[in-house]
């Protein structure tokens, strides 16, 4: 009840928008002397019709537009268009610029009006990832990953344009065409050195996007807060039944700040580290004790010594590791010795493998590779003393972590502010002291505002959202009618792709909570807003025209209205920006030089005013028609794709 009320307020929306737009048309040509015969708001059959100063007003059945009869609008070869008594063509070119003119700037008037109203409110309460410029994550295959970029760096520019919002990370490498260029900052978090780059990349199909038309520079995703806080609607957001951080202490107000050894950045940087096949390992090197992130795999993959493969016998046997095949034991590819000391490096069976595991660009320090000599005490935080207990530690994921313990609520914190306060709301030198203390038989659990928790085991997304046999069961048919419909799929990679992806998500380790993003008070000024949006239309125009934007991810009405219905929903300060958004759309678009668009009325205006000859009603309407049967077979694609977007 409450969603088909936000629709039927976005269809008013729009139609206020259109009302307007219309409105102008209708005082500015009253004004010049020319006689108005019909004021529709919609197109087709009125569903209501009043009749008012001689001017008929109504309402059609399609609320999708709307339009102004002037008299003597109507070509036809019996009328000369430029004798009709009070009609649109008998007055002087400049009247009809003016006529043409006045409805879309109404639309744009009207744009800058609510964006100064929004402005005067206080702006936009908004989600920390949407403005920062913090970077998330970055794709592993990416040529800026390869360059050094990580989670945790700024990202300043797309080809000299200055990052504004997290859609450029979507928008800018869609219209660069083969190559961007990105511009940012490396941040050293332990020293606070930071180092501009530069780098003009390849653009490449987003892994993250089925459509291999999408394309990235590397950046897949911004920075954000991983908070516990309630639903964003109020409700409580309660930890699911067999939550890994049950029981851990883990309460509202808390954020975790820092897994497996690296500071989080983001939910797709987490969901990461949890589900990547290493471990944590504490090592011993010399009076050293350091962490490392060590490849995490089967033993089958490996070539190893016969003596050491007689030993890895012996520690399955004594870890009591009956329940796992020998083959599918898991293991670090080192030789050990009884006393957890690295020999040597194993051999592996695929070069390919070794390669895979042993990137030749590491995420950081942490996974460089074990030296001889090094003593291995414990395993993702868990002491250990002989190597058959590493052996029994390896068979069970189990993830470290350090939360900020009873995170303020930062309620006035603006967009302009939250990068810097992102990571310095704690101690950087508190997170290193509790990071040192990984795996050692320490009691130091808390260091300022900050909080070791125990190793925690990360279960798979199925044990932890369905816990009874029947909602497993309905689960399975769920996924299988999924499978059935993603098999239907006519492209082979992107059908491949859709299933590998549904395969993978009830798999994968998650720890049994819902984040939460910081919020912040989005608010530049009015011109600012203005001309951000106003770019945002110009680059759209641009990529369309170039052929790097493909028409069929515009939104129709239909994609209109449910844009609106959506951000209503999160509030009427986010329903005026959109509103202001799609006016100034509206108004920049009608102005394009189309005939069959105020634009286009605008041209022949200009044409007769320079050239003193008037156009024949003919060639009006030969120029028109072509581009009126455009715009409907436009719309009609349009429509067809925001009900394809609509329905899946």
């Amino acid at each position: 009840m409450i969603s088909f009320l936000y629709v039927i307020l976005a269809v008013l929306g729009l139609s206020f928008l259109i009302f307007i737009h219309e409105l102008g048309h209708y005082f500015v040509a009253r004004r010049n002397g020319m006689k108005v015969e019909t004021f529709s708001i919609g197109f087709g059959k009125p569903l209501y019709s009043w009749m008012r100063d001689g001017v008929k007003w109504q309402i059609g059945w399609l609320l999708f537009g709307g339009y102004v009869k002037i008299t003597g609008m109507e070509m036809n070869e019996k009328t000369d268009i430029y004798t009709v008594q009070d009609g649109f063509f008998s007055k002087s070119p400049i009247a009809r610029i003016k006529v043409a003119l006045a409805g879309p700037v109404v639309n744009i008037v009207f744009a800058f009006l609510a964006f100064v109203a929004l402005w005067a409110v206080g702006g936009r309460e908004k989600s920390f990832n949407e403005y920062t410029h913090i970077i998330g994550w970055v794709d592993p295959n990416s040529e800026l990953y390869k360059k050094g970029v990580r989670p945790g760096d700024e990202i300043v520019s797309y080809n000299n344009e200055p990052y504004i919002s997290s859609k450029e990370h979507l928008t800018a490498p869609l219209m660069s065409g083969d190559t961007i260029d990105v511009k940012g900052n490396h941040i050293d978090r332990k020293s606070g050195e930071i180092t501009p780059f530069d780098y003009t990349v390849k653009t490449y199909p987003n892994p993250l996007a089925l459509n291999s038309e999408m394309k990235t520079s590397g950046i897949l995703a911004p920075a954000n807060y991983l908070l516990y806080l309630p639903l964003p609607n109020g409700k409580e957001n309660e930890l699911p039944q067999g939550s890994s951080l049950a029981n851990t202490g883990f309460k509202y107000g808390d954020r975790i700040v820092w897994a497996d050894g690296e500071p989080v950045y983001s939910l797709y940087q987490m969901n990461t580290l949890i589900n990547e096949p290493k471990a944590l390992l504490t090592i011993k090197r010399g009076k050293e004790t350091l962490l490392r992130r060590v490849p995490r795999i089967k033993l089958d993959e490996l070539r190893l010594d016969p003596a050491f493969k007689e030993e890895l016998t012996d520690w399955h046997h004594e870890a009591d590791l009956k329940n796992v095949k020998f083959q599918n034991l898991y293991v670090v590819p080192y030789h050990l010795n009884n006393e957890t000391v690295v020999s040597s490096p194993a051999k592996f069976i695929d070069k390919d493998k070794e390669k895979e595991v042993f990137s030749e660009y590491p995420y950081s320090n942490l996974e460089t590779k074990l030296e001889p000599g090094d003593k291995i005490i414990a395993v993702d935080g868990i002491p250990v003393t002989y190597s058959y207990e590493i052996l029994s530690r390896l068979q069970q994921k189990h993830v470290n972590m350090i939360i900020e313990h009873e995170k303020n609520a930062q309620s006035d914190l603006t967009w302009v502010e939250a990068d810097q306060k992102f990571d310095t709301e704690y101690n950087w030198n508190d997170l290193q002291k509790l990071a040192s203390q990984v795996g050692l038989a320490s009691n130091i659990k808390n260091a300022g505002n900050l909080t070791l928790l125990d190793p925690i085991v990360p279960k798979k997304r199925m044990d932890i959202e369905y816990q009874t046999n029947d909602q497993k069961a309905l689960l399975m048919a769920e996924r299988e009618a999924q499978r059935k419909e993603l098999e239907m799929i006519e492209d082979p990679e992107k059908r491949n792709h859709a299933l590998r992806e549904l395969d993978a998500v009830d798999k994968q380790l998650v720890l049994g909570f819902h984040p939460q993003d910081e919020a912040i008070r989005y608010n530049p000024g009015p011109v600012v807003l203005f001309k951000n949006v106003f770019e945002e239309i110009w680059m759209m125009l641009k990529g369309l025209v170039g052929g790097t934007v493909n028409p069929k991810w515009m939104s129709g009405p239909i994609g209109i209205i449910q844009a609106v219905h959506d951000r209503s929903m999160m509030g009427w300060q986010e329903a005026l920006f959109w509103l202001g958004a799609i006016s100034l759309n509206l108004g920049v678009l009608n102005l394009l030089p189309l005939p069959v668009l105020d634009g286009g009325t605008i041209c022949f205006s200009l044409f007769e005013l320079a050239t003193g000859k008037k156009l024949k009603p003919k060639t009006i309407e030969k120029m028109i028609i072509p581009f009126a049967i455009m715009l409907i077979c436009f719309f009609l694609f349009v429509t067809y794709y925001d009900l394809t977007r609509l329905f899946h």
